[in-house]
């Protein structure tokens, strides 16, 4: 049977729920019903990130009723699925049991790529301190793991953990641990990736005060953009319009927060969780 995780694209999970669909039939006659099961919480996660919440629920309740007490990878798959939809749904505590049992199923049966993403989840849905020590047993298990599933769950912990300390407003440890996070991308070469660190550490070093530092990386990322080496990203536009307006170049922030939001504001998570976000870079970007 074909890896079907590496079909992932996060980015389009509408394509990605098309290629799921495709295997399904080719799957469920292969009679590897661990496979089937696995492949039909992948494609409710499809369905998840496209905020199609009860069609999620509905086929993981599939899955949940096939389930038996020898069940291995499936039911933690099953456990992740359900809690990610949950957790995206607005709620939360649902989901805290789920990942819970995930992280502890996962270390019996010695799945250590589900374990560090079952602890990068309880992290997501805890706050300050505890999202914190989740990120630490995460960043562990990854650190002291021979299995490239979780060893590849670095960059992400690292850009995590950065964001953490972020919104704890220890800029300073943020901006060492993103400086990481940079470090692992340009070693491991994920472009992506690369570019989601270095924006990460120039809006760090915005927050440090050190705008013209911040603007350089950021105009380095403008330029990938228009070379077409990197998609459009409304996210780097964002920033350089908050670089200008402290710069008080109200004309270049009203540039940018017009590409922003031309962007952003088709981005369907910002819609449901960060309107006013919206809002502000159409009014400063004199959209109508």
């Amino acid at each position: 049977m074909k890896d079907f995780d590496k079909l992932w694209d996060y980015n389009d999970p509408a394509g990605t729920e098309a290629k799921f669909r495709n295997l399904l039939q080719e799957t469920e006659n292969s009679g590897d019903i661990p496979a089937y099961l696995q492949l039909q919480t992948q494609l409710a996660r499809t369905l998840g990130l496209q905020m199609k919440f009860d069609e999620a629920h509905s086929l993981l309740d599939e899955v949940k009723d096939n389930l038996t007490e020898d069940s291995g990878a499936e039911k933690v798959r099953y456990l992740l699925e359900r809690g990610r939809v949950f957790n995206s749904s607005n709620q939360k505590e649902k989901s805290r049991d789920l990942f819970l049992k995930a992280y502890e199923l996962s270390k019996q049966i010695r799945e250590d790529g589900y374990a560090v993403d079952a602890a990068h989840m309880m992290a997501i849905i805890e706050s300050h301190g505890e999202a914190l020590k989740w990120n630490e047993t995460a960043l562990k298990d990854a650190e002291d793991s021979d299995d490239p599933r979780a060893r590849g769950w670095l960059g992400s912990l690292y850009n995590n953990i950065g964001w953490t300390y972020f919104d704890m407003k220890d800029y300073e440890k943020a901006l060492n641990i993103f400086e990481k996070c940079r470090q692992w991308h340009e070693e491991n070469k994920k472009g992506y990736g690369l570019a989601i660190a270095k924006w990460s550490v120039a809006k760090t070093l915005r927050m440090l005060g050190k705008t013209d530092e911040a603007m350089e990386m950021q105009l380095l990322l403008l330029k990938d953009i228009e070379e077409g080496k990197a998609e459009n990203d409304g996210y780097v536009f964002e920033e350089l319009m908050e670089c200008c307006l402290v710069k008080n170049d109200k004309e270049k922030a009203k540039e940018f927060a017009g590409k922003a939001y031309d962007i952003l504001s088709q981005d369907i998570w910002l819609q449901k969780n960060e309107e006013d976000r919206i809002v502000r870079l159409k009014k400063i970007g004199n959209r109508e």
